[in-house]
């Protein structure tokens, strides 16, 4: 199985090639006369956040999207997440800035090695988490998102096995809160590992009342002092809604920017890293997209996403799954 990438996750952001454009006006100009729609996922930075419809969650995102009449998504964030707004999207031109901006967890589950273990282990259901690519999906049983995974188990009859990929850290936390029979995919985010145990308890001496929210990507060793553990928009609904301060934020630091927007009185600290001299917990790939590629993926509609649609309709069954029980959780918890 493959292991995780290699990259930095203290990446040289890239050098703008052009000058003199007002990438802003530009981009606001572009959208109008081409009737699109720009998301961007909270890992961006700051000034993609503020220039786009709408910001959060990968599916969240592709759920907006598919909900406009815009002709063309374009999807600040990484490879998977453009997938998938063409999966729910299919009459839609889906662009990604940079199609080189893809995903560490994706890289560690290649389709052609799950193929291989289905085959070998014919009895486990494949439940894959939302990172990992479009051949990945179309070989699932389940999709789930860091914020769905205990739902969709709970709707899984307790006597099937489970193949959890390609988060072992997402599917360890899953584990051991359902308890269920499950085989781990040793995939991990750099990011979220990248986080240090004993710099984290050092801060918490520093800062004895903030509350730390943890992100499920991460290992049991951070997760373990979290005072809670959710998805992004769980981390962000956390901090707006509790009373303290101050909080440690153990997740990719560019969600910071949505809270300081949201809560300018409160201090927001992001977990330190295992590199001493590198605590900026961000994603290398994320980083790929400025405002300069946005401007050029809107004018010149590329990078643009291309599936198969035999594959986009085989990998839509297991996220349609999701989205079904999702749905009828609510509707049950809103009776």
């Amino acid at each position: 199985m493959t292991e995780r990438s290699s990259i930095s996750t203290c990446p040289t952001p890239p050098k703008n090639r052009y000058s003199g454009v007002d990438y802003r006006a530009e981009i606001e100009r572009l959208r109008k006369e081409k009737n699109a729609v720009i998301l961007a996922h909270y890992y961006q930075e700051g000034e993609i956040q503020d220039i786009a419809d709408f910001v959060g969650d990968s599916l969240d995102l592709s759920r907006k999207a598919a909900a406009t009449d815009a002709d063309m998504i374009v999807f600040c964030g990484v490879r998977f997440m453009g997938e998938v707004a063409k999966i729910l999207s299919p009459d839609k031109k889906v662009v990604i800035p940079d199609m080189e901006a893809g995903c560490s967890l994706e890289e560690a589950c290649p389709a052609d090695e799950l193929r291989k273990f289905r085959e070998e282990h014919p009895d486990h259901l494949v439940v894959t988490y939302i990172n990992s690519s479009v051949e990945v999906k179309a070989l699932s049983d389940y999709i789930v998102t860091s914020s769905s995974a205990l739902t969709i188990l709970d709707a899984i009859p307790e006597d099937k096995p489970i193949l959890f990929a390609p988060d072992r850290h997402l599917g360890s936390w899953v584990k051991r809160q359902t308890g269920r029979d499950m085989v781990l995919w040793p995939g991990s985010c750099i990011v979220h590992e990248d986080f240090s145990e004993e710099a984290l308890l050092e801060l918490k001496k520093k800062h004895p009342d903030a509350p730390v929210a943890a992100h499920p990507e991460c290992p049991f060793s951070i997760l373990r002092h979290a005072d809670m553990v959710g998805s992004t928009k769980m981390i962000l609904d956390f901090v707006l809604e509790r009373p303290e301060k101050e909080f440690i934020i153990a997740t990719e630091q560019h969600i910071i920017h949505q809270m300081k927007k949201a809560a300018p009185d409160k201090t927001f600290i992001p977990a330190p890293g295992l590199d001493g001299d590198c605590k900026c917990a961000t994603c290398p790939y994320m980083a790929l997209n400025t405002m300069e590629k946005l401007w050029l993926a809107l004018r010149d509609e590329r990078p643009e996403i291309v599936i198969d649609e035999d594959l986009r309709k085989a990998a839509l069954v297991p996220l349609q799954r999701m989205l079904d029980i999702t749905a009828a959780a609510a509707k049950k918890d809103a009776a």
